[in-house]
Order: structure tokens, then sequence, then C-alpha cells
């Protein structure tokens, strides 16, 4: 489980084919911040831009760490197949404050971005998500955008899916890899966890016949 509190910003720096065809994965060589993997080991869990991954190796230096990740993710996420800045988080411990909401780490879906702009000291970020998303997504709700929990300040249901807006303080920009998105960009998009379990409470188990 992760919280949605970006807690370093790292880098892939290389990835590497895992086979020689499309069925197969890639291993990241992932760089991190001076100091974060001082208490991570082998197995671990880390989410890359709100993907959960298992740490497979860590340098000696504790500079970097690799990650293996299947077709089957690479396929249904977003931002992990090349080299570039990725938030990071360490999977939530249990006496860790839940600063943000619950994330599970599985992402739902890829948006796509349709508005990253300065307002006032802020920024607006406006992103397509897809329509089937949609009821999950809920005014002052709240959503996992590469990982980092942010409050849904809009919602709108348009022919090509569900935009919704997103305001960006400062510190949120300065201190993820949020910066780094421009219209058109590719985000992974979790939606809220508990939101799952009430429609199926609502909707029923249904029976096979």
């Amino acid at each position: 489980m992760f919280t949605g509190i970006i807690t370093g910003v790292g880098r892939i720096d290389a990835v590497h084919d895992l086979g020689s065809s499309a069925s197969f994965g890639k291993r990241l060589t992932v760089r991190a911040p001076a100091g974060y993997l001082q208490d991570v080991g082998l197995g671990d869990s880390i989410a890359l831009n709100g993907a959960c991954m298992t740490v497979t190796s860590v340098d000696p230096a504790g500079e970097a760490f690799t990650v293996d990740v299947s077709a089957e993710s690479l396929d249904k996420t977003a931002g992990l197949a090349e080299p570039g800045p990725v938030n990071l988080e360490k999977a939530l411990r249990a006496h860790d404050r839940l600063g943000g909401h619950l994330v599970s780490g599985h992402v739902d879906g890829i948006g796509r971005v349709s508005r990253f702009q300065p307002v006032g000291e802020s920024h607006e970020l406006r992103i397509v998500a897809p329509a089937s998303l949609g009821k999950y997504l809920a005014y002052k709700g709240s959503v996992a955008v590469n990982g980092v929990s942010l409050t849904v300040n809009s919602v709108r249901d348009t022919p090509q899916g569900c935009e919704l807006g997103i305001n960006l303080i400062p510190h949120t920009v300065q201190n993820t890899a949020l910066h780094a998105l421009g219209a058109g960009s590719a985000v992974n998009l979790e939606i809220d966890l508990i939101a799952r379990y009430v429609e199926r409470m609502l909707g029923g188990a249904k029976v096979a016949a």
C-alpha cells in the first residue's frame, strides 16, 4: 500500500530488454536521490509513477536500483519504457501517517494531459481519463496521477472521455516529476480504492449460470 505522497524524484537511467520479442518485459535501472535507498532491500516495493514494482537489485553505492517490468505492466502503464524522471514512493509502513489517500500502486488507466498551465501561483492540470473511469471520479474526490495523491477540482464528461481538473500548488510542482508534463503527455491514473468496493457492494455479486 501507498499514500500518494511522493518521497523522492528519481530517474530511469537505462532500459534493457528481458527478451527478443514484445512478449518479454524490460529491466529498468533507476537512479534515486542521495540516501534514499538506505532502508531499501531486495524484494521491497517501490512505486514508480504510481506503479508498484519490486526491487531486484541495489547497487553497492546505494545510488540506484533495478526493477523488472513485465510486458503486461508496460502495456497498462505510461512512462516506464524509456529514460526520464519518475516519482518514487516506498511502501507504506504500519506506523506511517496517511498523508494522502489509500493507494494500491495498481494503475487503472492511462490519461492524457489536455492542459498544464500556470494560474496565479499554482498550475492548472487537466487530464482526459478513459470514459470507463468517469464514474469513479468526483468533485473534491481523490485520484492518483503518476503516483501523486491529488484532489479533483472539476469533472466534465466529454465524447473523448472524462476530463478532470486539478490545481497543483508550487510545492507539488517543485517536488514531483509532474513539472515535466505538458499537453499530450500520458499519465498513470489510479482511482480511489474505496470507490471500487462501493461499486461492488451497490452492484451486488453476479452469480454465474
